[in-house]
């Protein structure tokens, strides 16, 4: 049984090299590829298609009836190897060691605000309870696991897996370039108080009301 389970799998992933190196596929043409009938083949179709890794679209011939055609989604290409990680390692040494560690840092701040700009809206005029609490649902919508509580009138958001986890363990720069990101959506005061890569269980950023804001509250009431 687990042989037949681990040949299914197989299957489908053969399935998936064959949509990444042709863009598109038909029944008939993974029928002859991997020697199924058709219905063997669309047993496999349909569980890729309920993961979410392909979709399909019809395609009308010259004749006959319509021809469903299938391809990866976005999810599915993730799947595949990238070199990103390899590939911000290297711009980071580079900017680092021609242009020095501070004009490094000043670019991360830039990234950053590029990085926060499609959610400003989302944000913006806000007081910093709601701020926070939308800085961590945009979090989470990236793919990251956290918490966020209040305590003492500060704020804090609990960030359990890393967004950049191979180029961090590299170069800790880039978490300079987060704090900033949390720092423009959150409107706060930010500070990085505790780290995964120091063998902590999250990356914990404490956001206070920034003093000018204290102040002007404090006035008003």
């Amino acid at each position: 049984m687990a042989g037949t389970g681990i040949q299914m799998q197989s299957t489908r992933q053969q399935i998936l090299e064959y949509l990444q190196r042709h863009g598109r596929g038909t029944v008939k043409e993974l029928g002859e590829l991997l020697g199924l009938t058709s219905t063997g083949i669309r047993q496999h179709l349909t569980v890729l298609e309920r993961d979410g890794l392909i979709d399909a679209h019809e395609e009308r011939g010259r004749v006959g009836r319509p021809t469903l055609v299938y391809s990866l989604t976005d999810k599915a290409d993730s799947l595949f190897p990238k070199a990103y990680d390899v590939l911000a390692n290297l711009l980071i040494e580079e900017i680092r060691s021609s242009e020095g560690n501070e004009k490094l840092y000043e670019i991360l701040q830039n990234v950053a605000g590029r990085l926060a700009e499609p959610f400003i809206d989302r944000v913006e005029g806000r007081p910093l309870r709601e701020r926070v609490e939308e800085t961590a649902l945009i979090l989470e919508g990236q793919g990251c696991l956290v918490d966020h509580n209040e305590k003492n009138g500060e704020f804090f958001i609990d960030e359990y897996t890393c967004p950049f986890p191979k180029t961090a363990e590299k170069d800790r720069a880039v978490c300079a370039l987060h704090v900033e990101f949390v720092q423009i959506l959150s409107g706060g005061e930010t500070k990085l108080t505790r780290s995964l890569l120091r063998g902590e269980r999250a990356c914990t950023y404490r956001i206070r009301e920034r003093p000018g804001k204290r102040a002007t509250a404090a006035a008003a009431r």
